[in-house]
């Protein structure tokens, strides 16, 4: 197929359906803080800004935290199956229930005093504002609680005397960045204090011989690119739109990019965090490699807030490449298509993107866009390097295509064209949205060995076909992670628990091959029920042990990430 023919299918007179609801969430409104609020009102309300959004985390891509606490949880483990529902608890192996209880306290007025003095104007106690950084719309998580108080720090010196303060009050903290994370990382089921990371999103330093960065945890990755590119640098991690750098490296997060660049824990060489104490601490030097003691960088990259606050990052970067193809290829099924991915990544050709959409997904694309591509399973490359470098790579891939039933392999080189073809991955989540525009989703997060990943995915179709529920296929294909986006009307319990299974099933299968539950998205609340049989009980209490040494009085994002039956 001539790729103007491809584009003619592309364009189309329909509107971006992200940009609006970018700029709802990156417009939040700020409330400056008054004493008088003190005095709590009866029931939170949902501001209509924030009802009427679309939920931005395009978890596919695994986004930024936004860290909620829940101090003290009353979560219980119970190995009841997923079949009997009503024997399960919350937290539970195969829990099916989404609302996080917790036991929340009265915040001292002192201690509210005390952020006061620290932040001056830049907290809050406005419901509306608690309600935003509480109970966010990127996820089905829900809680029963929001936080008491939500400062905005400016300096890593501010953060340190708020977390210091929070300690000798035994409150809660919550370290908040880009709020696109979707596995409970934002709920605030016992109140406290939210830490808004957003107003510390400065470059501190630019070594461009040196190719690293120093920066504030609340810049965003869009945005830090926008600041690099005129050096011919850039950093390559590309999660969902909004995510911010701290956050990135509290969830470990990665996205497409990862396959040519890794993930985060690759791409950070050291960071400087605030203890439960209020001590500052860095991590490592600037030195690319060093053998110098435990490595405390990658003990905080994933860490989820429970260790500490993030407040500074020095980032690797790379080259803006010379040149890039980007490709596309059909496939007659979903099978075909990952047996090419492994193919690729086996011939030993450094792709640096290698996406997989299903047929559904297609469809989703083409009814939100008014796009006329063919819906069956496609896959997506990119190709970096000189101009003959990534022309080679695209006829390699071609062939390999080719002896897998491939058909339409068109490919794009000038700037437009691929900005057009690319845009058909960006927009995955938006357009699954306008199928169900009033439903909510369940993302799946499972990443196996490759030499599974088609196996994996296609008895994962089989449970997906079969159900009654909207659900579509997006994979990171090339390193083995592939989400599935569960469509359900959450005022239907039956529609919700269609969509828990399915996620079970996902995980566990990924488990027998030796996967993991979260390739990128990280685990918050939402994934706890699956640590043990994954990591085994052993891994799970040394991490309790880190913990509590780090955290005596579990103030630190507590509730989330180790799961509660080794927490008592």
């Amino acid at each position: 197929m001539a790729f103007s023919s491809l584009l003619s299918r592309l364009r189309s007179s329909s509107k971006p359906i992200c940009n609006s609801v970018r700029t709802s969430v990156l417009q939040r409104p700020k409330i400056p803080f008054n004493l008088a609020e003190c005095s709590r009102k009866g029931q939170t309300r949902t501001p209509s800004w924030v009802a009427s959004l679309i939920p931005l985390a395009f978890a596919v891509s695994a986004g930024s935290l936004a860290l909620q606490s829940q101090s003290y949880p009353s979560l219980s483990l119970n190995d009841a199956p997923l079949s009997d529902p009503k024997s399960v608890k919350i937290g539970g192996k195969g829990s099916t229930d989404y609302v996080v209880k917790g036991s929340r306290r009265e915040v001292p007025l002192e201690l509210i005093e005390e952020l006061k003095g620290i932040c001056q104007d830049n907290m809050t106690m406005d419901e509306d504002e608690r309600y935003v950084h509480g109970k966010p719309q990127n996820s089905f998580h829900k809680a029963v609680n929001i936080p008491d108080v939500v400062v905005y720090p400016r300096s890593e010196e501010e953060v340190s005397k708020i977390v210091k303060s929070c300690n000798m009050h035994k409150v809660p903290i919550v370290p908040y960045g880009g709020a696109t994370s979707i596995e409970g990382h934002t709920l605030s089921p016992n109140g406290g204090v939210c830490i808004d990371m957003t107003l510390m999103n400065r470059v501190k330093a630019l070594h461009v011989e040196d190719m690293d960065v120093v920066v504030e945890p609340g810049i965003g990755w869009m945005e830090l690119n926008e600041y690099l590119e005129p050096y011919g640098l850039f950093f390559p991690l590309d999660p969902g739109p909004g995510a911010t750098i701290g956050g990135m490296c509290a969830t470990r997060c990665s996205g497409s990019l990862a396959v040519r660049y890794g993930t985060m824990r690759d791409n950070v060489i050291n960071l400087k965090v605030v203890l439960a104490n209020g001590e500052v601490m860095k991590t490592a030097s600037r030195a690319r490699k060093s053998a110098a003691g435990y490595d405390l960088t990658r003990l905080m990259i994933g860490s989820e807030g429970t260790l500490g606050v993030i407040t500074g990052i020095t980032l690797r970067l790379q080259k803006l490449p010379q040149s890039s193809v980007v490709a596309m290829c059909n496939f007659p099924t979903i099978k075909d298509a990952a047996d090419v991915a492994i193919a690729t990544m086996h011939s030993g050709i450094q792709v640096s993107r290698v996406e997989l959409l299903d047929e559904v997904q297609m469809r989703a694309i083409n009814f939100a866009n008014d796009k006329k591509l063919p819906e069956i399973p496609t896959l997506m490359f990119e190709f970096v390097g000189t101009e003959a470098y990534a022309r080679e790579q695209t006829q390699i891939v071609q062939k390999i295509a080719s002896e897998h039933n491939g058909s339409d392999f068109v490919f794009a080189e000038e700037p437009e064209e691929k900005k057009e073809l690319w845009k058909i991955r960006k927009e995955a989540l938006w357009a699954c949205f306008a199928l169900e525009p009033n439903f909510e989703a369940m993302i799946t997060d499972v990443c196996v060995p490759l030499s599974h990943l088609a196996e994996l995915i296609s008895r994962s179709k089989q449970e997906l076909d079969a159900s009654p529920l909207t659900c579509t296929v997006i994979a990171h294909a090339g390193d083995g992670n592939f989400h599935t986006v569960v469509l359900f009307d959450p005022t239907i319990e039956e529609q919700r628990r269609e969509a828990e299974r399915l996620n079970h099933f996902m995980v566990h299968t990924a488990l027998s091959m030796e996967g993991t539950c979260t390739g990128e998205h990280g685990v918050g609340t939402g994934k706890m029920k699956y640590l043990e049989k994954e990591l085994g009980i052993e891994n799970l209490r040394t991490m309790n042990k880190i913990k509590n040494a780090l955290d005596p009085n579990n103030i630190m994002n507590p509730g989330k990430l180790i799961p509660p039956h080794v927490c008592f």
